[in-house]
């Protein structure tokens, strides 16, 4: 369903107000907050081989989910860029490792050339806004709605965002898709069908193992 040009506006003046914000963020204020973010998702995701870890390249300062990619990737996890496939269609992702031939997709964004199309278990999702109930506001694309619409299995998909992108409500459409948990340098909650529930680090990688158990999706080793 498309918006009406009313909240089309709404999200646009939104988008603008929250990458602003980020823009302006000294570089020494956003490195902190990316460390934390990494701290926490480094104690929380203990996964292993065979699950795919999808991330996106860096955008507009956005997390850099990267160091955490090598990290896991130690352990045999693979990781997948998304790569916009077409105007309205859903996004691929492709396998990715550092020294991989690259080239330029969308907004100029590096994109693997010729790899492996895999499916992400656990996605890392860095919105320009995230709403009290989970709910993300992007670039205005639509790409990452229309592809958890489209896959036969949802991935574990954490939003890793910064305090300066939280807004009340986003006023979700019946095409928004919630995140299952959102990640901030200064805490962390799950989206849970009564509201969000705020979790230490331990509680949550127990709950990104259980929601990756309950989707019968690769996991942690036991």
């Amino acid at each position: 369903m498309a918006l009406s040009p009313a909240a089309q506006t709404w999200r646009k003046q939104q988008r603008a107000q929250l990458l602003a914000a980020r823009s302006a963020a000294s570089a020494q204020d956003r490195a902190a907050w990316s460390a934390a973010t990494h701290a926490t998702l480094m104690e929380a995701l203990d996964l292993q081989a065979p699950c795919v870890l999808g991330l996106c390249w860096p955008y507009r300062q956005e997390f850099d989910a990267r160091p955490l990619a090598a990290h896991l990737r130690a352990r045999g996890v693979r990781s997948a860029l998304p790569v916009v496939r077409g105007p309205g269609l859903p996004l691929a992702f492709h396998h990715w490792w550092p020294g991989v031939a690259m080239g330029k997709g969308v907004y100029d964004i590096p994109v693997p050339r010729d790899t492996e199309a895999l499916l992400p278990d656990v996605l890392l999702v860095p919105p320009v806004g995230i709403d009290a109930l989970a709910y993300r506001l992007g670039y205005g694309g639509g790409y990452f709605d229309r592809t958890l619409a489209a896959l036969a299995r949802k991935p574990v998909c954490i939003a890793t965002a910064f305090d300066l992108s939280r807004i009340d409500n986003l006023q979700p459409q019946a095409h928004d898709v919630r995140m299952d948990f959102v990640v901030t340098e200064t805490g962390m909650a799950q989206c849970l069908p009564d509201g969000m529930q705020a979790l230490s680090a331990a509680q949550l990688g127990s709950a990104v193992h259980n929601l990756l158990a309950e989707r019968a999706l690769p996991h942690q080793s036991n």
